[in-house]
């Protein structure tokens, strides 16, 4: 049964008029999969509902802040009675201390903390440090990652900006990313060979730990901690931009997953609850090169917003609950199992692979393995669209790109899964045929 979509279609038409391309980030415009973006009118657990009334079981989680579920208790109570004392002040709160001590308490490699309002702040900020701290001027990023639209930054950027065809962007001078030095992830040799060109310029490596704008890509065993020699030999710093990682594939980060402490950590999404978050973290000695104590400048009038901080503190605490992880682990693995099953069924085993690290997959529409942007951006992203389309039919939400992640909440639901799966078979069904 199709669904009602005349009051979305209006909602996004009337939209267009005034919001560029009708959507506040690009990824949100169906561009890749066509089609209008559902108008979502409320969220609970793990489902959305449209304004015409159509219920979906929701894999985009706002992009990963959702691990606990739409709309949950403790998060939505917090924010209402925080919210009645005020939403900003401008100074000073108990919260973000609070918040910042869990932080600190989570993640080994973090002393101090500095709140932003978003991951592309908390990026921008890390860089300024590594450059401010090291007195170099080179950042080593990889191809496919996306560390928010810095103009430094956005250089063969994945995600969004390769769902739309335009891995960087006009605007941005050649003099923005004369110091930016692309190499591959998972490439070693690469990042090797980076260094010796630049001449003891190198001021840090930003990588996601697992790579999630290129769809997900995790590291190959030894990478992370072949970048954490190779930046120790150098003098040069290692930035992990964990704002989908942190909290989400461990308590810890995929630091503590994988065993490797950076020197500066990007955080945001889960730690804000859904609220506007980000956060760059480390050890005392770099943070406090930041102003007011240090030479390098950063300011927001709503960082450590009140209300995110409340948000987020209960956010965190439900995360510590016992056994927490090992049951996302466990839904978050039966559901890849079940899409496997649901694709050979389709006759598509080894013509789709999956790449899942805790509750972060992401199904590829080309033979495996992933493990890189060039590799990914070989999915046959026709193909990913109908596969999109027929799940959005059968009510099921994905991001609607090849190059993004699903995200597996606490609220999902044995039900759900096998909704999900069921619905899959025929989606990858239709996909078969471009296959």
């Amino acid at each position: 049964m199709l669904r009602q979509t005349e009051k979305c279609q209006a909602a996004f038409a009337r939209g267009e008029k005034v919001l560029v391309g009708g959507v506040n980030s690009p990824v949100r415009a169906f561009a890749a999969v066509g089609g209008t973006p559902p108008t979502i009118a409320k969220g609970k657990g793990a489902y959305v509902t449209d304004i015409d009334g159509n219920t979906y079981i929701d894999y985009v989680g706002s992009y990963g802040p959702l691990i606990l579920g739409h709309a949950y208790e403790q998060a939505a109570t917090a924010i209402g009675k925080q919210a009645i004392r005020g939403a900003s002040y401008g100074a000073p709160t108990t919260d973000e201390t609070l918040l910042a001590e869990a932080i600190a308490a989570a993640i080994e490699s973090v002393e101090k903390v500095r709140f932003v309002s978003s991951g592309t702040e908390a990026a921008m900020t890390a860089v300024r440090l590594a450059r401010g701290a090291t007195g170099r001027s080179k950042i080593i990023k990889c191809a496919g990652g996306y560390h928010g639209h810095m103009d430094a930054l956005l250089v063969s950027a994945g995600s969004g900006a390769t769902t739309l065809g335009v891995p960087s962007s006009a605007g941005i001078p050649a003099s923005a990313v004369a110091d930016t030095i692309l190499v591959g992830y998972n490439d070693v040799n690469e990042v090797k060979q980076a260094f010796d060109l630049a001449n003891g310029q190198v001021a840090a490596v930003l990588i996601e730990p697992v790579a999630g704008n290129m769809g997900v890509v995790p590291p190959e065993t030894g990478y992370l901690s072949d970048l954490r020699t190779l930046c120790d030999g150098s003098g040069a710093l290692l930035i992990f931009d964990e704002v989908m990682t942190g909290f989400r594939v461990s308590y810890g980060g995929a630091q503590q997953l994988y065993g490797v402490r950076p020197d500066i950590t990007v955080l945001g999404k889960i730690i804000g609850g859904g609220m506007p978050v980000g956060a760059i973290a480390g050890p005392a000695k770099l943070m406090d090169h930041l102003a007011p104590l240090g030479s390098v400048y950063q300011a927001g009038t709503l960082s450590g917003n009140p209300v995110t901080m409340a948000c987020g503190l209960a956010t965190i605490s439900a995360l510590r609950s016992e056994g927490f992880y090992e049951q996302l682990e466990d839904t978050s693995a039966n559901l890849e199992a079940g899409i496997l099953r649901a694709a050979a069924a389709a006759n598509l085993e080894g013509k789709v692979c999956i790449n899942r690290v805790g509750s972060m997959l992401c199904c590829f529409f080309r033979a495996g393995p992933v493990r890189n942007y060039k590799e990914a951006k070989s999915s046959n992203l026709q193909a990913f669209a109908v596969y999109f389309q027929a799940m959005l039919q059968a009510g099921i939400y994905l991001p609607p790109s090849q190059f993004e992640s699903i995200f597996v909440s606490s609220a999902h639901t044995k039900i759900d899964l096998k909704r999900t799966v069921e619905a899959a078979e025929e989606a990858f069904a239709e996909a078969a045929k471009l296959m």
